[in-house]
């Protein structure tokens, strides 16, 4: 099933025994089948996702600091919504926990101006899975500023027309998508089409946004056929992102595809360089995928990251119109680059620690403060979570054994303000325009604990309810007896303001998968929890 750029290119070997020859084998009677009737093919599923395991418990007074990239991607959580609603669980690798949690808004409290570009938020709270631990939930929340407001845009739309996108949840998707962000446009913006399949070309020459009709007839004229060069769309288009830069606008490639590149520049390592290196020009790429099948999903992931940009997955309109209409500003305007957190905990207070999702997205501790080390960014208006579960000490939450000769003298010489702080956080980050990073920093106080699940936040309770939903999708290794109707219950509870319905679909969601997995019934959501 998960295969490389290269191997996908090769036909698909024949099965080698009739399926009436296997219905022999088995029965021991040869079935008797009309002459005109024909068992229909079965389509080859030639997905692609990267592998990784789960983060690994760790002992604080062994390895006391964690590091990693803030993620905003979110296209695991839609692309997870796809499988399950063709009837059947996704693999483990499908589901990132991260980008399930980051699907979501919370309401964090923006800040007041650009001075800082956003505002970090912290919280402890019982962990709904083991009432032996806690959850320490940070929250990043980006400036927002109205969409009126946003600089001018110099997009380039790089479409995928080969012969793979020939489908409704492909190529025709993907065109009413694009048009949906062209409704959007204003005088200022400037649009360019590329397009690719066994060559590419440009089909629109930069265009200002507001002659919507010349944008609108150009997307509608595009139709699927050929291989998939895809390495040769993308230096066209950031070729023509360059040659009609804005400086201080939003200069960006929207790569729009299934990503089954097969010919060209197929290795997957040198499509990353290539993308690397074109961001150094100040033009940044968002991928949206599209499709069933075929679909490389850590292509479109990888190629984002290196991009400087986001990756989502589009399997509706609606999903279309919550990327690119309503969340538009986040979508293009970054406000922040290269945004690293670092958690140091106090080993008087934590004894373990594990933090959930974000294992592509680790650094090693000395990334922390070098600027040359690449790094997540935020657009206008974006929230980012991460939660970590903390085993506290003397507390029996551990999971792992102490050291016998571990030295005692850093707990016994903790000064009372040690004892005051489960951790130290420290955020970096760049400016849109600037290659040196600023830091910020902020104690997490033992204080801030509250002792009681009901007595947290809603927003705190609705993304926990979403870091379990990921993990027993994949497999539940830490998740004890927490089960989806556990999930249900708590996001039920804590579902708050949901204006769009995306709180409600989760729920939907969860239920389709518990019954997928062969559960009979769901834990009543008005269950009472602390």
């Amino acid at each position: 099933r998960f295969k490389t750029l290269a191997d996908r290119s090769a036909p698909a070997a024949k099965p080698s025994v009739s399926r009436p020859a296997l219905m022999r084998r088995a029965t021991g009677v040869a079935p008797s089948i009309p002459p005109n009737i024909r068992f229909p093919s079965e389509p080859l599923d030639r997905e692609n996702y990267a592998h990784f395991d789960d983060n690994p418990v760790l002992r604080v007074a062994e390895k006391p600091v964690s590091t990693f990239s803030i993620d905003v991607d979110t296209g695991s959580y839609t692309n997870t919504r796809r499988i399950l609603q063709e009837g059947r669980l996704p693999a483990k690798d499908v589901v990132r926990v991260e980008e399930f949690i980051n699907y979501f808004n919370y309401d964090y409290p923006a800040p007041e101006n650009t001075t800082v570009p956003f505002n970090v938020v912290t919280e402890v709270g019982p962990t709904p899975w083991n009432a032996k631990t806690h959850l320490l939930h940070i929250g990043i929340k980006g400036y927002q500023a109205p969409q009126t407001a946003l600089p001018p845009s110099n997009l380039v739309f790089l479409v995928d027309v080969s012969g793979s996108m020939r489908s409704a949840n492909k190529l025709a998707l993907l065109k009413k998508s694009l048009q949906l962000l062209t409704q959007k446009l204003r005088a200022q913006d400037k649009i360019s089409l590329v397009v690719y399949a066994g060559a590419s070309g440009v089909v629109l020459e930069p265009t200002p946004g507001s002659d919507k009709a010349t944008i609108l007839t150009a997307l509608e004229s595009l139709s699927a056929g050929g291989s998939t060069n895809g390495a040769a769309g993308i230096r066209l288009a950031y070729l023509k992102a360059q040659q009609s830069f804005i400086k201080g606008g939003i200069n960006r490639v929207i790569l729009a595809t299934d990503g089954d590149f097969n010919v060209g520049t197929v290795n997957f390592d040198a499509l990353k360089n290539l993308v690397e290196d074109k961001r150094k020009t100040g033009v940044y790429l968002t991928t949206l995928g599209f499709g069933a099948g075929n679909y490389n999903d850590n292509l479109m992931e990888q190629l984002a990251d290196s991009g400087n940009g986001n990756y989502a997955y589009i399997d509706t309109l609606m999903e279309a119109q919550k990327v690119l209409v309503n969340e538009m500003g986040s979508t293009l305007n970054t406000i922040a680059k290269d945004v690293k957190i670092q958690i140091e905990f106090n080993p008087v207070v934590v004894s373990e620690y594990r933090l959930i999702g974000y294992e592509n997205r680790s650094l090693r501790r000395e990334d922390f403060n070098n600027d040359k080390i690449d790094a997540g960014e935020i657009g206008a208006g974006h929230t980012v979570t991460a939660i970590y579960e903390i085993a506290l000490t003397g507390k029996g939450g551990q999971l792992t054994d102490p050291l016998r000769y571990q030295s005692s003298a850093q707990r016994e010489s903790a000064n009372s303000k040690q004892y005051k702080e489960l951790a130290f956080l420290r955020l970096r980050y760049k400016k849109p325009d600037s290659d040196k990073s600023i830091l910020m920093e902020t104690p997490v106080l033992k204080s801030q604990m509250v002792a009681q699940l009901n007595h947290t936040s809603d927003r705190f309770q609705f993304a926990a309810s979403v870091a379990g939903f990921g993990q027993l999708l994949r497999g539940g290794r830490f998740t004890k007896h927490y089960s989806y109707g556990d999930v249900v219950s708590m996001a039920v509870n804590a579902k708050g303001v949901d204006r769009y319905g995306y709180r409600s679909e989760f729920v939907r969601l969860v239920e389709l998968a518990n019954t997928l997995s062969g559960n009979a019934q769901l834990t009543p959501v008005n269950k009472a929890f602390n």
